[in-house]
Order: C-alpha cells, then structure tokens, then sequence
C-alpha cells in the first residue's frame, strides 16, 4: 500500500469521528489500569479537579494510530529550501541558536521537508524519557517475542514500589484512588506503588524524573532477569546491593544503548546516559554523557509511525504513551493546537550564573536554557487533514524557552494552514 493510500485511510477514519462528542473519551483505564487516566477522564466530567480537555485531545485509544506502517518512500525527503527558509524566518535573529526540523505529510504525494542546524547535538533533557521507554519495551520483546497479550499483563499487573532509585524530584503525579474517588497530585515518596504502565505514564505525561528512574530500574531488571522478572523487592535489593558497579554499567549500557541500535539509530547521535535522578544515578553509573541531534530525534519518531519501535504493537503503545491528555505546556501549549490531536515529549535543563540586573528563573538561564521539543500533530478539518512532525531545539539565553516553544509553534501550524489552504484565526 502507497503512503497516500494508508493517509487517506487515516483521513476517513478520523473524519467519521462524531461530531456530538463532547467530552474526551478517556478509555484506557479498562485496558491498562492507569488510573491517572481515569482520573483526567473524571475531570474532564467534572466529577474530580482537574483541567478540562481541549478538543484534540478527545481521540479514543482505537483513533490512534501509526501513519506510516506501509510507507514506501524514504522519509524525510531532500530539505527543500523555500520551505527551510520560512521556517528559518520564523526564529528571527537568534537562528543560530535553534535546531529546527519541520516535516510535513499533509499532502502524501509530496512531503515538504524543512531544515535547519539539523545535526547540532544537545543534552535534550527528559526527550531522553524516550529511549528509557524505548529501552524497556526491546526487554519485553526480547523476554516475549511472539506474545503481547503477556507482554501488556507485565505493563499492567507488575507493581513497583518507589526505592531510593525515585530520590528525588520537583515534577507531581497524579495518584488516583479509584475506589474512593481521591486524588492526590504530589512528587513522588519512596513506598509510592504504581503498576509499570503507570511508571510508563508518569514518565512520558508529566515529565516525572522519579517515575523515569524507577522505570529504568525496572528495565533493567526485565533486561537481566528475562522471563523470571518481576522478581520481589528484597531480590531486587540485593541484586543491585551485590552487583558490581562495572557490570551494572554494562547492563544499563545493554537496556538502553543496544537498544539505540537494534532499532536503527545512530548512537553517536542520540543517546541517554544516565538515570534522571541522584538516587538512580548513585546506584547505577551510566558510563556516559547524553544528547541528541535534531535529524536523530526526527528519524525516531519516523520510525515509531512506521512501526519500527521494537515491533508495531511497541510503537502504538509508545503513541498512545505519548497522546497529550494531560496539561499541555511549552510547544504543545500553543493555543493554534486547541483542535489538533498533539503527541508530545519536551524537555529542559537550565543553569545560571551570578550577573548583574538578570534574575534567574525557570527557563532563562544565562549559562544555559536548553528546551527540547519533538512534537506530532494532526488536525482534521472538512478541507485537509493535516500531519506533520516538528523537532525544535534551542539554546537562547536569558529568554523564556518555555514560551519562545509556545510561540513557535503557533507560527508553524499557521504556516502549515496557509501552505493547504486553510484560513488561520486572527
């Protein structure tokens, strides 16, 4: 099947999506058990506090889907540069401190390619987060291969409690207590249990470190253990107590970094060296620094629509980890992206120094203000149904990054509309 085959397909699929649907069809707790989602689900009902939905973000887990399964052509195409200029047009006059990839498949008979400063390697900060996911579902295809069903039953029955691996971290998680209707939004406490999907979520939903850290944990322990894992608490502390350090570094090297290149990426280009938190990092020595280029965050998600991520169940799972259905902030805040279904994963590391008249803050570093975005974004109107990927990185001292995101890509999706001609909001 072409590329324009399988998007057309896409199209009439999410344009027979009802119209009187009115609230955001938060399925997947059934399936999977993470009880965040129940609890954004009741939120969106007004039945438990929380934020309402906006209108992308109302796909049922059956609308997801991977878009590029039976591509044919190699993706991205050549850079075109009328296109690579607009998009350069829109950073102003700090340019050179951005990564920008734009890739458009609107129109599936000609892809429309935008690039700049495509190769420049930056630690990408929690973007990571995707290889640590990455690095656990290769574990679970390698201990099950030919069955899923047993795969999604270690995701969802496989309780992990919170260790020194979580310590520590400022992000909150959502801890729904389904039978009694409370929620809690706090950081994570070593005791805390989730189920590893809601590891999944809390790593890949709100950016949690603890979450992260306790997933890699987990990843390892898949790695080593094989068809013997989940193994109890008092194993798993006395196999990292015992362990020595120079093999646990080999084994996180062989969870995450093979993993890299068992799925086609170059890890000269993209890779996680560490655990996200100080208590992860004191257990486990990664052995090595992390980073990304643009084009390397770019093929990765290429990859993942066409199903290469381990295996196509593994990619689908991973989109729908990555479906925005909680606050939406930094690129995926902008308000041109209220109608658009947008998978997201952003990240950010900033430092300051001593300097005279500048207050240091989130996101304004002087030393560095590293903010990370790759973003998937589909719109469906009567007219077109808009896809296209953007990878944005940056490195602009002293500025709000965080906004600087929201504001870019506000401008690219109303360029995408202009280019299929679709009228834009004032």
């Amino acid at each position: 099947m072409s590329l324009h085959r399988v998007l057309v397909c896409m199209v009439v699929s999410l344009a027979g999506i009802p119209a009187a649907l009115q609230s955001y069809p938060l399925d997947g707790y059934e399936e999977t058990g993470i009880r965040r989602i129940e609890a954004s689900r009741l939120a969106n009902e007004g039945l438990v506090q929380g934020e309402k939905q906006p209108p992308g973000a109302m796909l049922s887990s059956a609308q997801l889907e991977l878009r590029l399964l039976a591509a044919e052509m190699p993706l991205p195409p050549p850079p075109d540069p009328a296109f690579s200029a607009q998009i350069v047009e829109l950073l102003g006059d700090q340019a050179d401190r951005y990564s920008l990839l734009v890739l458009d498949l609107t129109d599936p008979d000609q892809p429309r390619y935008a690039a700049h400063r495509g190769d420049e390697k930056q630690n990408v900060g929690s973007v990571g987060k995707l290889l640590a996911a990455l690095g656990l579902f290769q574990a679970l295809a390698d201990a099950w291969p030919d069955d899923i069903a047993r795969r999604q039953a270690i995701l969802r029955n496989t309780p992990v409690t919170a260790d020194q691996f979580s310590v520590s971290d400022h992000h909150t998680i959502r801890i729904y207590d389904v039978e009694n209707n409370i929620l809690q939004r706090r950081s994570m406490q070593i005791g805390d249990v989730g189920s590893l999907y809601e590891q999944l979520d809390w790593t890949l939903s709100v950016s949690s470190n603890s979450a992260a850290s306790m997933l890699m944990r987990e990843a390892m322990l898949l790695k080593h253990f094989g068809q013997e894992y989940p193994v109890g608490e008092q194993e798993i502390e006395q196999f990292f107590a015992t362990t020595p350090a120079s093999e646990l570094t080999r084994l996180f090297q062989a969870t995450f970094w093979d993993a890299v290149s068992r799925n086609g990426m170059n890890l000269e280009q993209i890779r996680q060296g560490s655990f996200f938190t100080k208590g992860g990092k004191q257990k486990v020595n990664g052995g090595g620094n992390s980073y990304a280029t643009a084009r390397a965050l770019l093929d990765m998600m290429l990859r993942m629509e066409q199903g290469l991520w381990v295996d196509a169940w593994s990619s689908l799972e991973l989109k729908r980890m990555l479906y925005v259905t909680e606050r939406r902030i930094r690129y995926a805040s902008s308000p041109a992206l209220r109608n658009a279904a947008v998978y997201s994963k952003s990240g950010s590391w900033w430092g300051c120094q001593e300097e005279e008249g500048f207050n240091c803050r989130p996101y304004h570093g002087n030393v560095r203000n590293y903010m990370n975005s790759v973003t998937i974004v589909e719109e469906v109107t009567e007219e077109a149904s808009l896809y296209y990927m953007v990878v944005l990185i940056s490195n602009v001292l002293r500025e709000n990054s965080a906004v600087a995101h929201q504001t870019i890509a506000s401008k690219i999706h109303r360029l995408i509309r202009q280019a299929h001609g679709l009228p834009n909001e004032d």
